[in-house]
């Protein structure tokens, strides 16, 4: 039952989370706050309020260990995590990290960056995608409501890339399908996804 609870509060949070992203919905945000552009900001503060609910059920439902990984091997695992973080935080520096959390568009109006290739970009497309992944794929004590999240959130990252991918190369038109030839998606060296 756990596992059901788990999966109908990530479907109903995904479902939410995407409609929200959508230009709809962007546009009657603006419409309903009288032009003001302060939709990424509080897009962003949504996400992360309305994800407490799934972390809650997470640790308070009925629970069972998968399994735990014991020392040394844990301690490599703890490492890739760190490393993770430490490489998402460089990631989300490499982008325009202002206008990403919402606050340039408080104080100027919203427009498409530019496509971003340097860094770790040379080597995915994705790697805030690609770290996110592999931190909570690392983790060395799984359960089966963590195990749960953990492919819930797995699949909507990708199905997520999917859509984000359609939205770059509109707003990049060639520029990004040469960036998607060059540059694998999420995993270094994968072809899936460079076509």
């Amino acid at each position: 039952m756990s596992i059901f609870i788990l999966l109908l509060a990530l479907a109903i949070w995904g479902v939410v989370h995407s409609f929200l992203a959508s230009p709809l919905a962007k546009d009657l945000f603006r419409l309903k706050a009288g032009g003001a552009d302060f939709y990424r900001l509080a897009y962003n503060v949504f996400a992360g309020i309305s994800f407490l609910p799934i972390l809650y059920l997470m640790a308070s439902l009925p629970d069972r260990p998968i399994y735990q990984v014991s020392a040394p091997w844990s301690y490599l695992m703890l490492g890739g995590q760190a490393f993770s973080a430490l490489m998402l935080f460089v990631a989300f520096l490499q982008t325009d990290s202002l206008s990403f959390v919402g606050l340039r568009q408080l104080i100027d109006e919203e427009k498409t960056g530019a496509l971003v290739t340097r860094g770790l970009y040379r080597v995915v497309r994705h790697p805030l995608y690609t770290f996110g992944l592999l931190f909570i794929w690392l983790s060395p004590s799984v359960s089966q409501n963590s195990l749960t999240v953990y492919i819930g959130a797995t699949l909507y990252t990708l199905i997520g890339a999917y859509f984000e991918e359609r939205k770059l190369l509109r707003d990049f038109g060639e520029a990004y399908v040469e960036y998607k030839r060059k540059t694998p998606m999420i995993v270094p060296g994968f072809v899936f996804g460079r076509k």
